[in-house]
């Protein structure tokens, strides 16, 4: 069962609808030295210079998606290479995130307490963890006591993860969440 804080951010699953995710990801540019690590799994923002930044609100966000990791010329090696983080200001002017975009996806990710059945189509926010910079994951959370009708909330929970080392009401429940509202592209006013 759950009952170990193991957060691991947001891991793509499936489509709003029960359709499997089958991996679609976009390449979005990082700007040359951004000075923010981005681990995979973390929440991502498009900012006015049409590059990625790591979404760090809690209530409030405004993702375009999530970091899936990133591919940029290393300026020690003078080579190209893929990484699943970001490290904070590397110099590289060909830095391209992998970031799940689609406005549909569910994904599963860890409480950081237990959260109930009656919380099901509740709405939450996330708790915000530096990541891990020796496997390069996320350590977002989703924030169990935020549970609240709430339609400013970035996150829905749609469902739970049910199998052998995770139930309904766990001590660190994983669960299945949409985006609710904030989305770069479901915004109407644009960035």
């Amino acid at each position: 069962m759950a009952a170990v804080a193991a957060p691991y951010g947001f891991r793509p699953i499936g489509l709003t609808g029960g359709q499997a995710y089958a991996g679609a990801i976009r390449q979005i540019k990082v700007t040359n030295s951004y000075g923010t690590s981005i681990f995979f799994g973390d929440p991502v923002k498009l900012v006015a210079a049409g590059t990625i930044e790591k979404d760090a609100g809690t209530d409030a966000l405004t993702p375009i998606g999530i970091f899936m990791g990133c591919e940029y010329t290393d300026p020690t090696l003078n080579y190209k290479l893929q990484a699943q983080m970001w490290t904070a200001s590397t110099s590289a002017t060909d830095i391209m995130a992998y970031v799940c975009d689609d406005p549909d996806a569910e994904f599963q990710i860890q409480a950081d307490d237990s959260v109930e059945q009656t919380d099901l189509g509740a709405n939450f926010g996330i708790v915000q963890t530096a990541g891990s910079t020796t496997i390069g994951t996320s350590k977002v959370a989703l924030d169990a006591t935020s549970s609240a009708a709430t339609n400013t909330l970035p996150l829905r929970l749609v469902g739970f993860v049910n199998g052998p080392d995770a139930a309904i009401a766990d001590a660190k429940t994983d669960c299945i969440v949409r985006w609710n509202v904030g989305h770069a592209y479901r915004n109407t006013t644009g960035i």
